[in-house]
């Protein structure tokens, strides 16, 4: 059974940066999309951004300009750089996976705050 391992979450404060990586523990068949979550407390799941297997990526107009998604497939790892965060973003990040099989990591918590 593949799973996916998230790492990077954290407290940063506003205006800073953190990284998200997305690795996946075994080959994954037949992927068509990948992409990154969000939930808030109280809110309902999100599409913060995804990338396509062939590289076309897109993102919610909350994070354009200043969340980048990529993907290392030697690395079997996705990830979701975050610049500019705001308090708003805090909220727990899942990234995803869909192929034969759909995907999900555990949940990584990034909490913006001074």
């Amino acid at each position: 059974q593949v799973q996916l391992v998230e790492s990077g979450g954290g407290l940063v404060q506003p205006g800073g940066s953190l990284r998200l990586s997305c690795t996946a523990s075994g080959t994954i068949f037949g992927i068509f999309h990948m992409g990154w979550y969000r939930q808030a407390p109280g809110k309902q799941r999100e599409l913060v951004a995804d990338i396509t297997i062939g590289g076309s990526t897109n993102y919610a107009d909350s994070v354009k300009g200043r969340f980048t998604i990529s993907r290392d497939g030697a690395k079997n790892t996705m990830y979701l750089q975050m610049n500019s965060l705001k308090p708003e973003d805090t909220a727990v990040y899942y990234c995803n996976v869909r192929g034969n099989y759909e995907y999900w990591g555990q949940g990584a918590q990034v909490t913006v705050s001074s």
